[in-house]
């Protein structure tokens, strides 16, 4: 804070006038100096009621957005956790056909698996392919029976060699 602010602030309702100057604390202060509240014709100014009005409107506005920003930027975070964890959860399944030497039949299965505190529904459905020894195998997986696929997964297993 300037001096001559802190002046302003200190002496603002204790200074009386002389003519062209005003007298605070004992000092003699020109009228420039000063600032007195009220008193027309001094050269304060100020903001109008509709310039305040005005401000907060913009300042609304501008808060508004900032916090539709947010809100978006937290939802977006949500589905891409959703869709990452989905996917996780595809090439468990995946991985679980991959370990377990088995050479599925054409079909669709459908199930359920927890994790993250959740139940996820998952879909499989696995198909012939050109290769006689290999199966496709399509993933799906959804957070509600109802809802959209989160992850889709297509792997290939093949037949398993030997006992």
């Amino acid at each position: 804070m300037s001096r001559d602010a802190l002046i302003k602030l200190v002496f603002r309702f204790r200074c009386r006038a002389y003519g062209q100057n005003f007298r605070c604390a004992g000092r003699t202060l020109p009228r420039s100096r000063v600032l007195i509240h009220g008193s027309p014709g001094s050269g304060q100014r100020g903001f109008t009621l509709a310039e305040v009005l005005v401000a907060l409107a913009v300042l609304a506005i501008a808060l508004a957005a900032v916090l539709g920003a947010a809100s978006q930027s937290i939802q977006t975070t949500i589905a891409l956790r959703d869709r990452t964890l989905a996917m996780w959860l595809a090439q468990d399944r995946l991985t679980f056909h991959q370990l377990e030497h088995a050479w599925p039949s054409p079909d669709t299965t459908t199930g359920e698996t927890e994790a993250s505190g959740r139940t996820w529904y998952w879909r499989e459905q696995v198909s012939a392919t050109p290769q006689a020894d290999m199966r496709k195998v399509e993933i799906d997986i959804r957070a509600d029976e109802t809802k959209e696929v989160l992850a889709h997964l297509v792997g290939y297993l093949r037949r398993p060699v030997g006992p």
